[in-house]
């Protein structure tokens, strides 16, 4: 996702407390779902505080009924035009923190899948991590690329995790297709799971390594066009028709069964033409929020052309006055608990490494 979504980060230290939701559960106990079809939830580590324990978080999650959980990791570079790619105390969380919170996914009885991030510290307004540009060249990006992946990587096999996503929108690297083959090769002896990289959802015809993967990964922030005033969830299921036939095609032409990697859209009005801007000073609509998840699980759950999605991101304070991603405390929140029960087909799931 272009935009960053760090709600109330600085405050989550603070008020520790105030994470826990309404309706969530106690200590995690339940029996592992092994259902194939991935009905996930994105969970960003953003607390300022690195060793933030994210433990309430996937109660809730799980109380929510998701099979699976993307842990994303975000590690910073100075800017696009730096190598100098690592975890930042304050904006990242430790190894110790990544680890702890899968293996709590897991005995919460979901699946684990972890995804690392690029972020830019400084940034021009249209500066973000598609547009990276190293001035002392891709090798030296992707050497310092892998300096953070291969650890993580390792963490994740540990604990168990089911997937691992090698990268997240990074379209202007993309082309450089031997320093990802070669990374991805690094990154099997390593992985009993899933590799997958997550392309943005406008350039995934354009990656080029794809069968060195074992799925398709896709941000699924498609702008939606409702027709005028609000639109309603049947009109947003119509809408996805030409999104859905272009992923159809990918999937076909790839023959990799396609994981939406991002599925979100910040709660405020207008947010269907824009999902993945959630700086707008566009008012509050939870409502609106609520009818696109209903029109994405409409359009998809009967005739999935996918093998599951994780929807963005369960980290923030959430609420009705929150007009970001988080489905906390929000009508979005029960919409997305009626679209993980459904009786999802299986479609693509046979897939390499670690069965689903």
């Amino acid at each position: 996702m272009r935009v960053a979504t760090l709600v109330m980060v600085a405050f989550a230290v603070i008020f520790g407390s105030a994470l826990a939701f309404p309706g969530a559960s106690g200590p995690s106990t339940v029996e592992h779902r092994d259902e194939s079809f991935v009905r996930g939830v994105a969970l960003g580590l953003f607390a300022t505080d690195p060793e933030w324990d994210y433990g309430p978080l996937v109660d809730e999650i799980r109380a929510r009924r998701a099979t699976d959980v993307l842990v994303v990791v975000n590690a910073y570079q100075a800017d696009r035009s730096a190598s100098d790619i690592a975890l930042r105390p304050g904006r990242s969380p430790t190894h110790f923190t990544v680890e702890r919170t899968l293996s709590q996914i897991r005995r919460a009885g979901m699946r684990a899948a972890l995804m690392p991030v690029v972020r830019l510290q400084r940034r021009a307004p249209d500066d973000w991590r598609g547009v990276i540009a190293p001035s002392d060249g891709f090798d030296a990006w992707f050497d310092s690329y892998r300096r953070l992946v291969l650890p993580l990587a390792r963490i994740a096999e540990r604990a168990g995790a089911r997937r691992f996503i090698i990268g997240s929108e990074l379209g202007s690297l993309e082309r450089y297709e031997a320093q990802w083959r070669t990374l991805i090769s690094e990154l099997r002896p390593q992985s009993s799971g899933t590799l997958t990289y997550s392309a943005n959802w406008d350039r995934a015809h354009a990656v080029g390594f794809w069968d060195a993967l074992d799925e398709v990964g896709l941000t699924a922030y498609f702008p939606l066009d409702g027709g005028a005033g609000p639109p309603s969830a049947e009109m947003l299921a119509e809408a996805w028709r030409t999104p859905r036939a272009q992923i159809d095609a990918l999937a076909q032409r790839v023959a990799k069964p396609v994981l939406v990697t991002e599925i979100g859209y910040p709660s405020q009005r207008g947010a269907a033409k824009h999902p993945w801007d959630d700086t707008s000073a566009a008012p509050v609509d939870l409502l609106a929020q609520r009818r696109l998840y209903r029109g994405f699980c409409d359009a998809f759950a009967q005739t999935p052309s996918i093998s599951g999605f994780y929807v963005w991101n369960w980290f923030g304070f959430g609420g009705p006055r929150d007009s970001g991603f988080t489905p906390r405390g929000k009508p979005a929140a029960s919409e997305l608990m009626a679209c993980f029960a459904r009786p999802w087909p299986a479609r693509g799931t046979s897939l390499a490494g670690n069965p689903s």
